[in-house]
């Protein structure tokens, strides 16, 4: 099932947050009050792609239940619109990391402009964009279409076959997370690691190694050079996917 489900949080389904409701389908969205309850709020979790939430000073969520949303949404990628005065926008900018908020908007709201919003934010999140992008840099080429496949269905992936080939896309695109072989002949994967860390351009993108070879002494050469992290090549599928999902989930959390 595709996530296209609007929930609308607040403490109880006020006249006001019914008008909302009503013109959000009328204009075909599927979208729900639900109270600031966890158990609720699990409940009607699955294919949730956008959380509402409708604020007043008198009925905010309790803390516990928004940390609860805060760390659903990072783990699995959701965005929170969030409706309410400037006291309750305060208020979430103390508890809520800036880049989960899709938009906000004041009260009293425009309910046209909402819907609008919503329906912008369910075409781009169609559209992958608010995917991390992932750069496989792998001479192997059998070895960077397995990886892209496996990644695509979660992440925007680029290929380089190449460290140089790497260095010319990064010239023109900007990635979340570098892949990179350590064993590429010509510019191996250490050479291109320096050459990142040496531009201001690129010195921050985190990079993790992709190696074959898991020996002691092979995995302490990788590790001296303080990459972010590094994968054996027989890695599989969901062992691979759900260590990226870790590493974006704690990247977030540092970033707060």
């Amino acid at each position: 099932m595709s996530d296209s489900r609007i929930l609308v949080l607040g403490e109880k389904e006020t006249y006001l947050i019914r008008i909302l409701l009503k013109k959000a389908k009328d204009a075909g969205l599927d979208c729900i009050f639900v109270k600031w309850d966890v158990n609720e709020i699990i409940a009607n979790w699955e294919g949730a792609a956008l959380l509402t939430f409708y604020l007043d000073e008198a009925m905010r969520p309790p803390l516990s239940v928004l940390r609860f949303l805060v760390d659903k949404a990072t783990e699995e990628g959701k965005h929170f619109i969030t409706i309410g005065e400037p006291g309750d926008m305060r208020f979430i900018c103390d508890n809520i990391p800036g880049d989960l908020i899709y938009k906000s908007f004041n009260r009293p709201l425009d309910n046209d402009e909402y819907v609008r919003s919503v329906k912008e934010m369910l075409k781009k999140k169609g559209e992958g964009e608010f995917r991390k992008t992932i750069l496989i840099v792998d001479d192997d080429p059998g070895y960077l279409g397995l990886t892209r496949e496996w990644l695509r269905d979660t992440y925007k992936v680029a290929m380089a076959n190449s460290g140089l080939q790497a260095i010319k896309w990064l010239g023109k695109n900007k990635a979340d997370l570098i892949l990179l072989d350590y064993e590429m002949p010509v510019t191996t994967g250490p050479q291109v690691l320096e050459m990142l860390r040496s531009d201001e351009e690129t010195k921050d993108i985190p990079v993790m190694f992709l190696t074959g070879k898991g020996d002691k002494e092979s995995v302490m050469s990788v590790v001296a050079l303080k990459p972010e992290g590094y994968f054996l090549k027989n890695i599989d599928r969901a062992e691979l996917l759900s260590k990226l999902q870790e590493f974006f989930i704690v990247q977030k959390h540092k970033g707060r």
